[in-house]
């Protein structure tokens, strides 16, 4: 069981994270955000993060160029798509041999038929979020979890987020056994500042879930 925090903005928010045994940091290189920060501030922070940790780029609608030069500049592990990119965008962005990126494709989810264009990715992770007309993630809504039973490959890399928080996660990942659990929202104080005791109860939760859960993640 893997835990990502996304949002981050500053260095003390990010080894707080890491220091409470957080798998995945994801940081937002998308302006209309709030939580949108620099290449050149995250590069700092990324290079004080132990090498264990898992630091994931995330984009909306960028130029292929775009990401690739952030990629390069901050040595990312994951690319992470959240706009309209198509299954041609994701394996030309991909690559092939040593080179290759690692792409989490998300997928914004309203109904069981914005389940069906998972079907069209090969990607490393695919990452469910509640849809929202005025943002793109960190919204702090959740989406109808029933609708994870219609996922017909249960082998897929599945990163579920949305509305994700210290008091229901627990019972989410007992229930459905995702990849990872990625939180933003529910461990903040404000957009760009997180809470030390929501992502300690978080990443906790997240861990006791797995160790009790009867069928074990991936």
């Amino acid at each position: 069981m893997k835990v990502k925090i996304c949002g981050i903005t500053n260095l003390e928010d990010a080894l707080n994270a890491a220091n409470l045994g957080v798998d995945f940091l994801g940081f937002i290189f998308y302006k209309k955000s709030p939580r949108f920060i620099s290449i050149s501030d995250a590069r700092k922070i990324m290079e004080s993060l132990p090498r264990s940790i898992g630091k994931v780029g995330v984009f909306v609608n960028a130029t292929e160029q775009f990401v690739k030069s952030v990629v390069k500049k901050c040595n990312l592990d994951y690319v992470q798509l959240h706009g309209e990119e198509d299954p041609a965008y994701c394996e030309r962005l991909a690559g092939k041999g040593k080179n290759k990126i690692k792409i989490i494709k998300a997928f914004r989810i309203k109904d069981a038929d914005s389940l069906k264009a998972i079907e069209d990715y090969e990607v490393d992770s695919y990452l469910l979020d509640a849809f929202d007309e005025k943002v793109r993630g960190g919204s702090g809504k959740n989406f109808n979890w029933n609708l994870l039973l219609k996922i017909k490959n249960s082998d897929l890399n599945i990163i579920l987020s949305g509305g994700l928080n210290p008091k229901n996660v627990k019972k989410l990942i007992k229930r459905f056994k995702p990849y990872t659990v990625d939180v933003s929202s529910g461990v903040e104080k404000t957009p760009r500042k997180k809470d030390y005791r929501l992502m300690r109860e978080f990443i906790l939760a997240a861990k006791e879930a797995y160790l009790y859960s009867p069928s074990p993640c991936k």
